[in-house]
């Protein structure tokens, strides 16, 4: 199965199920060059869909069946938002075309793919040229949809468990920004000795505020409430300098089973996992308090938007009041586990105000606030907010 027809299925089966798109491309088992046009294919389509689907329907007269709009949104993005080679782009949708629908749709495709204008793009109502549901672009405008439009950097932390800070690059084709690394290169990082050695972690630098705001010591006891797959966690970890205690609880056994994953490969051996959902930690705990408490709570994830591409497809506009509810129960609940005088963090990659600064609002031992807006801070969005427990 080459590249395109492996895009041509991930769209499908995206369509058809309720699978996550980075679920599905998991899956993909293909050499570093191939997986990677395979996710430029994929995820740009996902990403662009909404102004894809407009060109079509301004210039099928009728809506094509929808593998068949499948296949010409595959077409389209080639031409005119990855800039592939016309003939190629052509030739090869209308290739897949014949093996996945009739004759004349495969005449049809061709002929779309032929005449369609992008120009007509700009009639557009913007969150249609923006590909954005009109509510999201109501709340963020241009910048904010655009930036969710182009594929993100990779940054990789340097694990300093594994590895001393300051030494020659652990990360092939990378730019050393010290903690953390960008890679300029990302194709089969995950088959370098640097990942399997464990000397990095893949994470973008707005997730190290918030466990460089807790501010973990050696020796200390800490909970990090909401864990999984662990990259706070094993951040924290790495930060005590593997001294210590580390609850990692989480709602969900099989993500904590990443934890579990990832501490092993980093060398975290402070850590030990409970499964647990957020609100009835007091059950699981039993009295037990802690130095220093994360929550790092489940949000609408619009800070990370461009790293999942069909989240803006499948996030609505009333989730975010029902999630800030319980963002309000669960940090309410996180301050039962603070020892006096201890440090509560709460953080989340949203940007929607009710979930940050409407959640923390009016809660006792607030000492500050630390916030990454995109585009503007250039990196993905998240909102910290650190307590003092009197």
């Amino acid at each position: 199965m080459n590249a395109r027809e492996t895009a041509f299925q991930l769209l499908r089966r995206w369509s058809q199920g309720r699978a996550l798109a980075d679920e599905l491309l998991g899956e993909v088992k293909l050499p570093a060059n191939d997986r990677a046009f395979v996710q430029e294919l994929f995820y740009g389509c996902l990403r662009q869909k909404l102004a894809l689907d407009y060109l079509i329907e301004r210039q099928a007269g009728k809506p094509p069946r929808p593998v068949v709009m499948t296949i010409l949104e595959l077409g389209l993005y080639q031409l005119h938002f990855m800039r592939t080679a016309p003939h190629a782009a052509v030739n090869e949708t209308v290739e897949l075309a014949k093996q996945h629908a009739s004759p004349a749709e495969a005449r049809f495709v061709n002929a779309i793919l032929r005449r369609v204008d992008p120009g007509i793009l700009a009639q557009a109502e913007p969150w249609i040229r923006l590909s954005h549901p009109r509510w999201l672009w109501e709340r963020h405008g241009d910048a904010w949809c655009e930036w969710n439009n182009q594929p993100p950097p990779v940054y990789a932390r340097v694990n300093t468990l594994r590895r001393m800070e300051g030494a020659a690059p652990a990360a092939p084709n990378s730019e050393p920004r010290p903690p953390y690394y960008l890679l300029d290169d990302p194709a089969g990082i995950f088959e370098s000795p640097a990942w399997k050695n464990g000397e990095i972690y893949i994470q973008d630098p707005s997730t190290l505020i918030a466990v460089d705001v807790l501010d973990p010591q050696p020796g200390e006891e800490v909970l990090d409430m909401c864990a999984a797959p662990g990259g706070k966690t094993t951040y924290i970890a790495q930060k005590m300098q593997n001294r210590g205690r580390i609850i990692a609880a989480d709602s969900s056994n099989s993500r904590l089973g990443l934890v579990s994953e990832n501490c092993k490969r980093l060398g975290v051996e402070i850590v030990s996992t409970l499964p647990c959902e957020g609100t009835r930690l007091d059950r699981c705990l039993r009295g037990q308090q802690f130095d220093r408490v994360l929550l790092d709570a489940p949000c609408s994830n619009t800070g990370v938007m461009r790293r999942r591409p069909d989240l803006r497809w499948r996030l609505k506009e009333d989730e975010i009041g029902r999630l800030a509810k319980l963002q309000r129960q669960l940090l309410e609940k996180a301050f039962e586990f603070v020892k006096p005088g201890g440090v509560l963090v709460y953080s989340t990659c949203s940007v929607e105000p009710e979930e940050n600064t409407g959640v923390i609002a009016g809660l006792p031992g607030l000492e500050f606030t630390r916030e990454s807006l995109p585009p503007g801070d250039q990196m993905d969005g998240a909102f910290v907010a650190r307590f003092q427990k009197a």
